[in-house]
This record gives structure tokens, C-alpha cells and sequence, in this order.
């Protein structure tokens, strides 16, 4: 039986532990398409705050619905990543907290995500 992509995913980085979901969502009120939402849980629970990448679909940029994978999101003459794979939220996590992001601090933080595509997929290759 396949894993169900809505049950979080456990991801040790340096010695801390996360808790990983992906959401898909819908903007129904400004009708502006479909979004896509990496939330990392810092464990155990209230020990740091959470990471939110926040993928909106615009211009160029779709996240996975219909026709695509279920945590595909990407740019036109970018590429694409899928936010269930194991490999794809860690280089997030390790390039959110290069840029800053402190897991200790006890505030939730949301980022956009498009701003990590291009070295993500330049990194995921």
C-alpha cells in the first residue's frame, strides 16, 4: 500500500528533528489559482517555531493539480521539484537556514518559495 502524502514525514538535519507536511490549497475569494504550502515542524513540539515555503501558481509558475504529480511545483525555463521528496525539503531546510531562518527562535515564519526554485533545481539536477 503506497504512503499517504498527507501523513508528515519525520527529517533529522543536525541533529534536530522535523516534522514535515505538504498542503495544497486554494485561493477562492481573489480567485488567483492554487497554492502549495512545505510547512517543517521543529520537534519535540515547542521547542522552535515552524518554516512555512509558500508556493502561489502565477504567471510562468504552476504548483501540481490535474495533470501533474501531487507535489510537483515549477517555473517555465526552470524546472520543477516535488515537495515529497525527502532530498527536495532538506535542501530547503539546509538553504533556509543558511539565508537565516533560526528553528529556535519560537515564531513561525513563512517564506516564498519561488525564491529557493532555481538552486533547488540546480542542485536537485
Amino acid at each position: 500500500m503506497p504512503r499517504s502524502s498527507n501523513k508528515p514525514r519525520r527529517l533529522v538535519a543536525d541533529g534536530r528533528a522535523y516534522i514535515w507536511t505538504v498542503r495544497h490549497g486554494h485561493h477562492v475569494l481573489e480567485n488567483r489559482g492554487c497554492r502549495k504550502t512545505l510547512t517543517l515542524h521543529t520537534q519535540p513540539s515547542g521547542t522552535g517555531g515552524l518554516l512555512r515555503f509558500v508556493f502561489d501558481e502565477g504567471p510562468g509558475r504552476y504548483v501540481s493539480g490535474f495533470t501533474t504529480g501531487s507535489g510537483e511545483v515549477g517555473a517555465v525555463g526552470v524546472g520543477a521539484l516535488n515537495l515529497h521528496e525527502p532530498g527536495t525539503v532538506r535542501f530547503l531546510l539546509d538553504t533556509a537556514l543558511a539565508r537565516g531562518w533560526d528553528p529556535g527562535e519560537r515564531r513561525d515564519v513563512e517564506v516564498d518559495g519561488w525564491t529557493f526554485l532555481d538552486e533547488a533545481v540546480a542542485a536537485r539536477g
